[in-house]
């Protein structure tokens, strides 16, 4: 029960933060300091050296599995919120562009502006920001706009510093090329927030299944059947409690994967 305990009060801790609570940060200036080790990744560690202390190598081993898998689900998490966030950065970078560009601005000037917009916005992405800016900068410099590919923007990204390209060498309407790319981006946002809110019943119901051990443990404990002296008591329980903690990740992890494969296509 302890090992289950601690990996609980993991969880609550590793739970991301809102929007609201990193506004709160930037006003009291808590990115201005310097890099800290996270308490999360503290606690992370803590976890299993206490669960083998207090219980012993069989909960130690099952606390270490979950607290991996909850950050593994956690860091899953904040990089999807960041991707979309920086995919409703890139549409409003690319209204901003063409806007300006209708109005008679040159890209480099266009390019600017719409960093500036979202510079000025709340919650905005620094990547897409500082991008655009570096594409401008390079764009006023006589340069090459395109972005390197391993620099880690998506294929939407790296399409608007080729429709610049393509408008430059090839004398079509840039107006035109960034439409289409909002156009299609808009349309794979679309399909991917569709596609999410259908696989959330899926989902669920996996994160539901891989915690009816956990149930049925608590379930017999209530009972008196006291499960938790046979799985904390190590030899053959021990043993159990470990695989069935591996058996049941490795299913939630697969039923993750597979939905995420499904969401991307």
């Amino acid at each position: 029960m302890t090992s289950v305990l601690l990996a609980a009060a993991v969880g609550v801790l590793w739970w991301p933060s809102t929007r609201a609570e990193h506004r709160l940060a930037r006003l009291a200036g808590a990115y201005g300091r310097g890099p800290s080790l996270p308490v999360r990744t503290v606690i992370a560690g803590f976890v299993p050296v206490a669960a083998l202390v207090t219980v012993g190598l069989a909960a130690a081993s099952s606390a270490a599995m979950v607290s991996a898998a909850v950050m593994w689900h956690l860091r899953r998490t904040r990089r999807s919120r960041r991707h979309d966030r920086e995919v409703a950065d890139l549409l409003r970078a690319l209204s901003v562009m063409i806007a300006e560009l209708s109005v008679g601005a040159t890209p480099p000037r266009a390019c600017a502006s719409a960093a500036a917009e979202l510079r000025s916005t709340d919650g905005h992405s620094d990547a897409v920001a500082e991008g655009l800016a570096a594409m401008a900068s390079r764009a006023e410099l006589g340069g090459d706009v395109v972005v390197d590919a391993r620099s880690g923007h998506d294929l939407a990204w790296r399409r608007i510093a080729v429709s610049w390209q393509m408008a430059d060498r090839h004398g079509l309407p840039m107006i035109d090329l960034l439409e289409s790319a909002r156009s299609d981006l808009l349309a794979r946002q679309q399909f991917a927030a569709r596609t999410r809110a259908g696989l959330a019943g899926p989902r669920a119901t996996a994160t539901v299944l891989a915690g009816l051990p956990v149930v049925g443990v608590i379930l017999g404990q209530m009972m008196g059947a006291d499960p938790l002296t046979v799985l904390l008591g190590g030899g053959l329980g021990g043993i159990l409690l470990v695989v069935g903690t591996v058996l049941s990740i490795a299913g939630w992890a697969w039923s993750q994967r597979i939905t995420d494969r499904a969401a991307t296509r």
